[in-house]
Parts: C-alpha cells; structure tokens; sequence
C-alpha cells in the first residue's frame, strides 16, 4: 500500500497525524501538492511539487496510484477515480469513500454546484473539528492495521 495524500486543501493535523502512521509502519507516504510541503526526513515520506492549475494535483495522483493504494482527499471528483482505479479513498474528516456510496456522493456535489450556479448561497464545509481529526485517525489506523496483518509488514 501506498498512500497517496491530494496536499493542497489537507488540513496540517491531517498531515501530521499521516507522518507518524508513516513512521510507525513504514507505509510509503506521498504529499502532491503545487507548493512545497514541509516533510520529515524519513525514507518512506516524500513530497511530490506539481505544476499550478486545475486538477494538476488529481491527475498526478491518478497517473502514480496503483490498486490498493490509499489516497486523502476531500476531492470527490478524484476520490471516485480512484475508487474506480481500486483504491481506497479516505476524506480528511474520516469518511471511506467506496464503490457503494462514491456515486451519492457525486449526486451531493453536483446538486451543489448546481444550486451554487444559480446563485443560491449554500455555505460551506463545517469548521474542520477534533471529532473529524479523530474519526480519521480511527479510521486510517483500521485500514494500517488490516495492511499490516495481511503483509506481515
């Protein structure tokens, strides 16, 4: 497993908390972003710089993930990619993206941009909370752990 992490809009405590699973488990960590992200120096972690513009970072991401692989982000767009290509997608606030729910999930986003395009204000994410920062380490440390007892890693 690879996890791949969309850094852009990543929360920093999204990142750190990504950094020791990292550590703990040797699983390769890749940060894609189109600025630079700080990293520690830890041979299993690296920061991949792309160029600025719309999708750059998705694509990337899309071009290097393999099956299996693990990829962070609240992107839906590039969530469903990935699912598609058979990976695991995981939102910054703990919520599996998976081939049973990926499709509602576009349906939401679509009906938004759409009452958005008509100019319908529909406010934002929530503030991001201490509830989502755990909900996504529960969750990271379930999907780590199933890796680890199938690879014996």
């Amino acid at each position: 497993m690879h996890i791949w992490v969309d850094a852009d809009a990543c929360p920093r405590v999204i990142r750190e908390i990504l950094f020791r699973a990292a550590e703990r488990t040797g699983v390769a960590l890749t940060l894609v972003a189109n600025q630079p992200v700080a990293i520690p120096r830890l041979e299993n972690i690296r920061s991949v710089r792309v160029a600025s513009g719309f999708d750059v970072a998705d694509n990337a991401i899309l071009r290097m993930l393999a099956a299996g692989d693990l990829v962070v982000t609240a992107d839906i767009p590039l969530a469903a990619e990935a699912v598609a290509a058979g990976a695991l997608a995981l939102n910054p606030r703990g919520q599996m993206y998976t081939r049973d729910n990926i499709r509602d999930h576009l349906s939401m986003r679509d009906f938004m941009d759409g009452l958005r395009d008509t100019g319908i204000e529909t406010g934002g994410p929530a503030p991001f909370s201490p509830g989502d920062r755990q909900s996504f380490a529960n969750q990271l440390d379930r999907l780590l752990s199933g890796y680890v007892r199938r690879t014996g890693s």
